[in-house]
């Protein structure tokens, strides 16, 4: 008799708080955060998102959270038609990418 075992990843689930104007990804009691703000540039025609900050705490790095949240708000910030900037170096690196 063979056996075989694979690690199975826990779900992850997303919250975007509007009102706190962040995406949170709650595991194991830890929170880690992709932040944003709006800027007011009248100059532009569309609204100006800024993502500002992400953080993953320790317990949580190297499984990919970062990324999600990121993809995550990208994603939703694309679908409003904002304008997309990043003062999180994490975040401008998949805006340069594209």
């Amino acid at each position: 008799m063979s056996t075989y075992s694979q690690p199975i990843k826990k779900a992850i689930f997303m919250q975007h708080d509007e009102q706190a104007q962040c995406f949170r990804i709650e595991q194991d009691g830890e929170i880690a955060l992709l932040e944003y703000v709006f800027l007011d540039d009248p100059a532009n025609l569309k609204q100006v998102i800024d993502f500002k900050s992400t953080f993953v705490p320790p317990a949580l790095r190297g499984k990919g959270i970062a990324e999600q949240l990121v993809r995550a708000g990208l994603s939703w910030a694309k679908a409003q038609d904002y304008q997309i900037t990043a003062t999180c170096w994490y975040v401008e690196k998949f805006l340069k990418k594209r």
